[in-house]
């Protein structure tokens, strides 16, 4: 504790960070109630009744995801996925920061689902403080008798251990976080068989995210149909959306799914930064496809965004003016994706170097048309080759962006420079 002093502020007793803080706003209530008004079965067919899908990025509903551990086979493991290292995205940390205790009830709310009684928080290396901060919250609900052995009298026994891990971007692959847990180098493993089945130590495991496990709580209390009412048919509840870019207002927005995503630019972001222009966007994080001005009256509903070629991903929705350069823009989303390849398999790990090389020459001015021409194939030979999505989330960006600004991408073969800047220094001037 007194290391966690050093490192961040110290919280009043009433703070919602603190247990006597979160337990005045109505904290632990739902675990409470899940103990009194359901059995496991009946709280996983609530979840499924909500209709809330995953929070992380593949947006899985929850409750069938629950639903495919097999039965009777024990032990059982829950997995919070925290390591939330996606370009763009902060909400799981800010969730973190404001109110771990929501996190860890929801947490044990879905192990009782699950019949799990050890459950882990896997948090991002860089996330030091919210580690600790987690690691305090977690010895208040254990000393007040929300951890432990027969929780609340309920006859239900869970243990929760937060683990660091190493600031590999990789481990926020559902498998390769497994591996991570098991003291293993992180690398995705082969599926199937899938986690569900075979995943922590051989035994049935689910994995989920920090938004996703801060919405038990809510559910429990309120009813899946409650939460199923907000939002849209497929996209229920609400969700965090991490705003940043060419915007006057960059931060975290919870939002109705089905709610336009200009008027989340417009009026929580407060629209483009010193009046600039919208260019283009990325709506669910780095990996995802870029979208234009016209796509900015879709809904924020996933199948919605699917449709119109992009993702709502991981919820980092990321803004970019006229001054922006998408050759720019890509190859620093390249670079990011070859630092962080394990390197498991031969399309992913020479693909983004070699994507990352032409790149660099693109935005230098020094590629031939030839060379650009060689992008599509370099890309497809990623995009569905490889052995984890990282390999195609590498590519996704880049096609895009090429494919909405082409005359862009070719302006800058044998030009010596970046034509981009040159123009976007002229005009600030």
């Amino acid at each position: 504790m007194a290391e966690y002093k050093l490192l961040t502020k110290d919280f009043g007793a009433d703070a919602l960070q603190t247990l006597r803080g979160y337990e005045r706003v109505g904290g632990y209530q739902g675990l409470r109630e899940a103990f009194k008004k359901f059995t496991p079965e009946t709280l996983v067919a609530e979840v499924k009744t909500s209709n809330i899908r995953g929070r992380g990025g593949a947006g899985f509903p929850t409750g069938m995801k629950w639903s495919f551990l097999p039965k009777d086979v024990f032990p059982r493991y829950l997995c919070c996925n925290a390591d939330e290292s996606e370009p763009g995205c902060f909400k799981d940390r800010y969730l973190i920061d404001e109110s771990p205790h929501q996190l860890i009830e929801g947490l044990l709310i879905a192990s009782y689902a699950l019949q799990v009684n050890t459950s882990f928080i896997y948090i991002r290396g860089e996330y030091h403080d919210q580690r600790l901060l987690l690691e305090r919250a977690v010895e208040e609900a254990r000393a007040a008798g929300y951890i432990g052995a027969n929780i609340l009298g309920s006859g239900f026994d869970c243990e929760v251990i937060v683990h660091g891990g190493a600031g590999a971007y990789i481990c926020g692959e559902e498998t390769a976080l497994i591996d991570s847990l098991e003291g293993l180098r992180g690398q995705p493993r082969l599926k199937p068989p899938f986690p569900a089945v075979k995943g922590l130590y051989g035994q049935p495991t689910v994995v989920n995210n920090v938004e996703t496990l801060c919405n038990m709580p809510h559910i429990v209390q309120r009813g899946g149909e409650w939460f199923k009412s907000i939002g849209t048919e497929k996209s229920a509840g609400t969700r965090v959306f991490c705003c940043s870019g060419h915007i006057n207002r960059p931060g975290n927005y919870e939002m109705h799914l089905g709610t336009p995503i200009r008027e989340l630019l417009e009026d929580e972001c407060g629209g483009m930064w010193k009046d600039g222009t919208l260019k283009a966007f990325q709506p669910g994080g780095g990996s995802m496809q870029v979208l234009l001005p016209q796509h900015l009256d879709l809904p924020l509903d996933m199948n919605a965004v699917q449709e119109a070629g992009s993702s709502l991903g991981a919820g980092a929705m990321i803004f970019m003016d006229e001054t922006a350069c998408l050759v720019d823009v890509s190859m620093r989303l390249v670079d990011f994706y070859r630092h962080e390849s394990c390197g498991k398999c031969v399309p992913c790990r020479e693909g983004t170097y070699f994507e990352s090389e032409l790149m660099h020459r693109l935005e230098a001015g020094l590629a031939t048309r030839a060379e650009l021409a060689s992008l599509a194939d370099i890309c497809s030979n990623m995009d569905g080759r490889c052995f984890c999505p990282l390999g195609d989330t590498a590519t996704w960006f880049v096609m895009s962006a090429y494919k909405y600004f082409r005359d862009e991408f070719e302006a800058h073969c044998g030009a010596g420079r970046c034509p981009v800047r040159v123009q976007a220094t002229a005009l600030v001037a």
